[in-house]
C-alpha cells in the first residue's frame, strides 16, 4: 500500500484509509476486530474514527482493538470532536477519547464540523494546549469550507500555534464542490486531504432508484439526511452515466467510482468505510484498475457542473 505524507506532517498515511464510523453502530466489536486485522494486513494504516460515532462506541472499539493487538505504534490514529468548541469542552472531550482509545496521545485530532458560536481562536487555542501537553500530535478539521481552513491557516501563521494539517471533507462523483477552493487551497498551503464518502454512502452502486425506495438497513435508512444530497436529477443522472461507462468497460459502477477518487492527486487517502472484509477489496481491486485514457477522461466527466 502506497504511503503519503500527511500535510507537512512527518505522518505516512496509507493511500486508503480505514474509516471507523461503522463499528460499534452498525456491526458488533467480533466483527470490527476481523476488520481491523484484515486492513491492517493489507497495509491500511490510517484509522479514522471520531466522538460522534455511536456515542462513542467507534472510540472503544478501535481503542480495544489496539491493545488487544499491540498495535499502537503500527497506525496513524485519527479522531474528532464535535459539538460546541470551547476550551472547557475540548479539552474533556480529548481527555475521553484517549480514555476510550486506550492511549495516551492521538495522531491527528480534528474539529468533526465548524462551530458558528465558539471563536475558532478559542478552539485553536485549546488544541494547542493538548499538542504542548503531548496528548495530540497533530490537527486537522473536518467539513469545513475553504475559508474556514483558510482562517485556521492564518491564526497559526500569525501565533506560532499548530498549523491545521489536513481536511476531511465528502469527495465523490456527485459532491465535487471542494475542486473549486478546498482543493487549491490545500495544494498550495500543503494541507493534506482525507476524503470521505467515495461511493456516496453507497449511493454510486446504482442499488438506489428514481422511485426513492431506500432498503431497510441501508446508509440512507440509517442516515435518512444523506439522502436530499444524491436523490436529485442531478445524482441520478451521474447514475445514468457511470452506469453506461460500467457497461462499455466491463467494470463495476462501485470500482470506477473508488478508481476516481483515489487516482486524484490532490486526494491525501480515501476513507473507506465497511461492514464485511468484502468493502475493503472493492476498495482495493479499485486501486489496481488500469484504465485508458478514454475512461478516465469519461469517468472525470460525470457530474461536472
Amino acid at each position: 500500500m502506497k504511503l503519503k505524507s500527511l500535510g507537512q506532517t512527518d505522518l505516512q498515511v496509507s493511500e486508503i484509509g480505514m474509516g471507523c464510523v461503522t463499528f460499534g453502530r452498525e456491526i458488533d466489536q467480533a466483527s470490527s476486530f476481523e476488520i481491523l486485522d484484515y486492513a491492517l494486513e493489507k497495509g491500511i494504516n490510517l484509522l479514522d474514527t471520531a466522538a460522534a460515532y455511536a456515542a462513542g462506541a467507534s472510540e472503544q472499539v478501535v481503542g480495544g482493538w489496539m491493545k488487544d493487538r499491540g498495535c499502537r505504534d503500527q497506525v496513524v490514529l485519527a479522531t474528532k470532536v464535535n459539538g460546541e468548541l470551547t476550551r472547557d469542552y475540548v479539552l474533556r472531550s480529548a481527555e475521553e477519547s484517549l480514555e476510550r482509545l486506550q492511549t495516551d496521545c492521538i495522531d491527528l485530532y480534528q474539529l468533526h464540523s465548524w462551530d458558528n458560536t465558539t471563536p475558532l481562536e478559542e478552539t485553536l487555542g485549546a488544541l494547542e494546549e493538548l499538542v504542548q501537553a503531548g496528548k495530540v500530535r497533530f490537527i486537522g478539521c473536518s467539513n469545513f469550507q475553504a475559508w474556514q481552513l483558510a482562517k485556521g491557516l492564518l491564526w497559526s501563521a500569525s501565533t506560532g500555534g499548530p498549523r491545521i494539517e489536513s481536511i476531511q471533507p465528502p469527495y465523490n462523483l456527485v459532491q465535487r464542490e471542494i475542486e473549486s477552493d478546498v482543493l487549491p487551497l490545500c495544494q498550495d498551503q500543503k494541507v493534506g486531504v482525507l476524503s470521505y464518502s467515495p461511493l456516496g454512502a453507497g449511493f454510486l452502486t446504482g442499488k438506489y432508484s428514481r422511485d426513492g425506495e431506500v432498503p431497510t438497513g441501508s446508509r440512507f435508512d440509517v442516515i435518512p439526511g444523506h439522502q436530499p444530497i444524491y436523490f436529485s436529477e442531478r445524482g441520478y443522472s451521474v447514475i445514468d452515466d457511470l452506469r453506461k461507462l460500467a457497461e462499455e468497460t466491463g467494470i463495476p459502477m462501485l470500482q470506477l467510482a473508488l478508481r476516481w477518487v483515489i487516482q486524484n492527486e490532490g486526494v491525501t487517502s480515501m476513507l473507506v468505510g465497511a461492514r464485511e472484509r468484502r468493502h475493503l477489496d472493492q476498495a482495493f481491486a479499485a486501486r489496481e484498475l488500469n484504465l485508458t485514457a478514454d475512461s478516465k477522461s469519461r469517468l472525470d466527466e460525470i457530474g461536472q457542473e
